[in-house]
């Protein structure tokens, strides 16, 4: 989502990536994940694991959850005075609910097939606050996401 957003000139908003659960908190993401980002001209090398807490719903406008496990995992941590949406990312992005697996079990062409997916989620999402009409910035090259 961020490189998307960096393509088109979007400076101000604030990406970050958390998991629902802390069993790799502090860790480098999947090598398989470095690998296909690579692939796709990304370095994600430097990014480190971390879990949802309670002040990202103040901190953020959107929470989005890539599955409907992780949706209930975002809506259990939700405080009732929280500001920020939550939702399923296609859903939000695309308008059909369509969840995003979690490759992690599967080989490369699991972290390949997601790739795609967020890619395609992130650009839909971008269009929807920051449309443009040149389709070669809309982060559509193979090599970018």
């Amino acid at each position: 989502m961020g490189h998307v957003l960096e393509k088109r000139g979007i400076r101000h908003v604030l990406v970050d990536s958390a998991g629902t659960n802390g069993y790799h908190t502090g860790e480098e993401p999947d090598e398989r994940s470095i690998s296909v980002a690579a692939r796709h001209g990304l370095d994600i090398s430097g990014q480190r694991c971390r879990q949802l807490i309670a002040g990202d719903f103040s901190r953020f406008d959107l929470i989005l959850g890539m599955d409907r496990y992780n949706m209930r995992m975002i809506a259990g941590r939700q405080p009732a005075n929280a500001s920020a949406h939550i939702g399923l990312f296609t859903e939000i992005a695309e308008g059909r609910a369509v969840e995003i697996p979690d490759p992690y079990y599967g080989g490369t062409g699991d972290f390949e097939k997601v790739y795609r997916m967020v890619l395609a989620a992130s650009i839909a999402l971008a269009d929807q606050f920051w449309p443009v009409k040149d389709v070669a910035t809309r982060g559509q090259a193979s090599s970018t996401m």
